[in-house]
């Protein structure tokens, strides 16, 4: 009974030795100063890797609405010139609108087919020129259209290990601490625990972001990788009704 009443009496004399005198802050700049090196260097990469994906974010989006907005003028004005049998109209209008996926395609077919107009037929090796112009001009602009996915693939799949390798660090410093201090208190591992645990966060929030933009940018390149596949179709389609009409 003495010895339980001595140990309440002294009990907030041990609760303080616990939780040593060293104060553990949570803002931004008390996490920073109470990193690592090794922690601050990862929290740098991760901030790189942010930066580049955003920067590719912006990129595209911008690039796809542009191409979007131009194929929508592009496609109805095109499509009269060739109604009317007006090649030189319908490449002037392709050139007017470089942004658009379908004008490039369509400009690589109409530019390969006007350079036998002036024969007295059309042979079938030119439709065959013009088909593999037209492949060859979808190939380059879906490596456009997909410029810098890659990456941001890459830091979406790896920006988590970072944050991971960083948690580790933080960790080792705990115990580190622990042996060093010979103490178990909270403010003894308060840095270590802290930058373990801002390290993974930081980590998952440069990857979140990334994965879903990288799964959103690659369905819309799909999907202009359907129109201008239908695109190069329907103007092969052309090239024959002409040549059967030239007949």
């Amino acid at each position: 009974m003495i010895a339980a009443a001595h140990t309440l009496t002294h009990m907030p004399t041990l609760a303080t030795w616990i939780l040593q005198d060293q104060q553990v802050g949570f803002d931004l700049l008390s996490l920073w100063h109470q990193m690592g090196l090794l922690a601050k260097i990862v929290v740098g990469i991760l901030f790189v890797m942010s930066g580049w994906s955003f920067g590719v974010m912006i990129d595209r989006y911008m690039a796809f609405n542009a191409a979007r907005k131009q194929s929508r003028a592009f496609a109805p004005a095109v499509a009269g010139a060739l109604r009317d049998g007006k090649i030189d109209e319908a490449i002037k209008v392709a050139e007017r609108n470089k942004k658009s996926h379908l004008a490039k395609v369509v400009t690589a077919g109409l530019m390969e087919f006007r350079a036998h107009q002036d024969s007295s037929d059309i042979p079938g090796e030119t439709i065959e020129a013009s088909k593999r112009a037209l492949e060859r001009t979808e190939a380059i602009v879906h490596a456009e259209l997909k410029r810098g996915l890659g990456g941001l693939a890459t830091i979406g799949s790896t920006a988590p290990f970072v944050g991971l390798f960083g948690t580790v660090v933080g960790i080792i410093n705990a115990f580190r601490e622990i042996t060093t201090q010979r103490q178990t208190g909270i403010g003894a591992v308060a840095g270590g625990i802290s930058e373990a645990l801002v390290t993974t966060a930081i980590g998952l929030a440069v990857a979140i972001p990334a994965v879903m933009m990288f799964n959103y940018l690659t369905g819309r390149v799909e999907a202009f990788d359907v129109e201008m596949d239908n695109s190069s179709s329907e103007l092969i389609d052309y090239f024959l009704k002409r040549r059967g009409v030239r007949r």
